[in-house]
């Protein structure tokens, strides 16, 4: 994952994953890309249990994870550093799901609120009202593009955390956080630190790292979530040796998320392993043919362009244009960003293989569905000189 637009994915912390937790059955729907399922589960426990805020988080999330899905935005290639998720359009959720989001997340903080005022050191409330914070600070970054309020509420979600850690070292979980916040803010430029309510706070990457680490080994309620969130800053630190076996991991415990393995593509072609690669590739097409669980719900275009991808950048144009070929063949199914990659990418592969007048006609198709975009605007680079990429061949 990319940048400081990845990073911000790492806010949104789920608040519970422990087997014995009743919202146990709704991680798994979550974690396995189940969003209506997961919502369902959470919604009739926050009915049976309405002054529990920890159900009211759930539910918040699960929408805030559902439009990141929808939008495409928990795929690297549409968060990496060379189409920053900073820069494109804000999303657009329903308005029945703005505010089903607002309704959860103010429930939780009213009921965190209220028992704080009886006593200002309960662990669990704080821990909630941490959490209720976070998962704000996602919505308002990703969704609102309201960058200081999301970089304000996550920075209110820390400091609850790290009073826990003052009333109770040994709980681990509320350190996932705070870790997060270390490598958040250690990632920034220097300038976002000159913010007041960030003053004297510099992070450290290093530390967040570790911190993150030891709840991915030792947490409780947070050890799933923190292990996802580790695969994706494995990714950006370059580190794919390391994030391999823990989407191993992953694909184990959540074998109906597709996306695990489509990252786990990218991770052996980043080591420089395109068979390993391939492999995994002829994984997933083979649990999408026979319907597997999960992947009877993946669209085939995801293949086509993950597989695509990797043969591009090992030069396998003509396998790598043939799968460009069929996902512009159904560009106008697609959401708008993916669709410009996908005539984008079909442009630069035409260029490679010296196809130059075909490579010109998708550069402009790229560029006249979002003409203001970065992406158009290196297809615009690109209609003045043909493409040349370093390939991993």
């Amino acid at each position: 994952m990319g940048r400081l637009a990845a990073l911000v994915l790492l806010f949104c912390v789920l608040p519970a994953t422990a087997a014995e937790d009743p919202a146990a059955e709704g991680f798994q729907h979550l974690f396995n890309l189940e969003y209506d399922e997961a919502l369902a589960v959470f919604r009739r426990l926050a009915a049976q249990d309405p002054d529990n805020p920890e159900y009211q988080n759930d539910i918040a999330a699960t929408i805030l994870y559902r439009e990141l899905f929808r939008a495409g935005a928990l795929e690297s290639e549409l968060v990496s550093g060379t189409n920053p998720f900073l820069r494109r359009p804000k999303m657009h959720p329903s308005p029945e799901d703005q505010e089903a989001f607002r309704r959860a997340i103010t429930r939780s903080l009213e009921l965190t609120a209220k028992r704080l005022e009886k006593n200002p050191n309960d662990i669990d409330a704080l821990y909630f009202r941490g959490s209720a914070f976070a998962v704000k600070a996602n919505w308002d970054f990703l969704v609102r593009k309201a960058w200081l309020d999301a970089l304000r509420g996550a920075t209110q979600s820390r400091k609850l955390h790290q009073k826990i850690l003052k009333l109770d070292p040994g709980y681990i979980d509320a350190r996932l956080i705070p870790g997060i916040h270390e490598y958040v803010v250690g990632s920034l430029p220097w300038y976002w630190k000159l913010l007041g309510f960030l003053a004297g706070f510099r992070g450290n990457k290093a530390q967040g790292i570790r911190m993150i680490e030891l709840v991915a080994r030792e947490g409780d309620r947070q050890r799933d979530n923190a292990r996802f969130l580790l695969a994706a800053i494995y990714r950006r630190e370059r580190r794919p040796a390391d994030a391999i076996p823990l989407l191993e991991e992953l694909i184990r415990d959540f074998p109906r998320n597709y996306l695990l393995r489509m990252e786990l593509v990218q991770m052996y072609s980043d080591l420089g392993d395109k068979e390993k690669a391939l492999a995994v590739v002829r994984e997933i097409e083979r649990l999408k043919k026979e319907g597997a669980p999960g992947y009877d719900r993946m669209p085939w275009h995801k293949l086509w362009y993950t597989r695509g991808t990797l043969l591009f950048w090992y030069m396998d144009l003509e396998q790598a244009l043939a799968d460009f070929r069929k996902l512009v063949g159904v560009a106008d199914e697609l959401p708008l960003h993916q669709a410009q990659l996908a005539w984008f990418r079909l442009g630069q592969t035409l260029d490679l293989l010296g196809r130059r007048a075909e490579a010109l006609e998708a550069y402009r198709k790229a560029i006249a569905l979002a003409p203001e975009s970065e992406r158009a605007g290196q297809a615009r680079r690109y209609l003045k000189s043909p493409c040349t990429v370093k390939t991993r061949k």
